[in-house]
């Protein structure tokens, strides 16, 4: 995939370049989080890709499936499932489906690159990476990195950004209690929401519902 040096990448060089002059630089640190990487990408290369999901913060194995309850009430609002997706744009996609207690059901398409990253592709029956001037943007760094932002994808009437808010916080939910974690504050037209995420099973926490129930996928 191609890559580019992000801003905040181009930040740490400067930062460096000014200790040096000090006499007291170090050598520079490997790209990390999301250094490098082009967000969102115009023209993804199928070959950078590969046919299953396994980002550990965000594991989308077919098969796989998550219930979440209110915290308030304690009734379930939304179960998540998952299913093999169709190619787009030359990349071979998975499906998550959301579905709402009011019936509500939205499928979004997702693929991860060779470094890990997961990809959000699109939306069925509402955007899709390559037509419209649609671009894929990232849903999941391979590695998440306390202050990083990243815009999930590019597409007409949609504008989403999520930043990295907390590594490693403590959530306990319904289901269970964790400890190795990543949330995302995802902000949007119609407000921010905040994810949490823990490693080998996804999503526990969005707002206010946490998991309930999970089975993890045949993958």
């Amino acid at each position: 995939m191609r890559t580019r040096a992000l801003a905040a990448l181009a930040a740490l060089t400067l930062a460096g370049a000014v200790l040096a002059g000090c006499g007291s630089a170090s050598a520079p640190s490997a790209p990390t989080g999301v250094d490098g990487l082009e967000i969102p990408t115009p023209d993804p290369r199928p070959a950078d890709f590969v046919a299953r999901i396994g980002n550990p913060w965000l594991p989308l194995a077919v098969g796989s499936r998550w219930e979440y309850a209110d915290l308030a009430t304690g009734s379930v609002d939304l179960t998540l499932t998952v299913e093999a997706g169709p190619s787009v744009d030359g990349v071979a996609t998975t499906t998550l489906v959301r579905a709402a207690a009011d019936g509500a059901v939205v499928r979004d398409l997702y693929a991860q690159d060779r470094a890990g990253n997961v990809w959000w592709f699109g939306r069925e029956g509402q955007w899709q990476a390559g037509e419209g001037g649609a671009e894929a943007g990232l849903a999941m760094p391979a590695a998440p990195r306390f202050g990083d932002g990243f815009r999930t994808a590019s597409a007409p009437g949609l504008s989403e950004v999520a930043t990295v808010a907390d590594v490693g916080e403590e959530i306990t939910v319904p289901l269970a209690t964790y400890h190795r974690t990543v949330t995302l504050d995802v902000e949007d037209a119609t407000g921010v929401r905040t994810e949490t995420y823990a490693r080998g099973v996804g999503l526990v926490r969005t707002d206010d519902a946490g998991l309930v129930a999970y089975e993890p996928g045949r993958e």
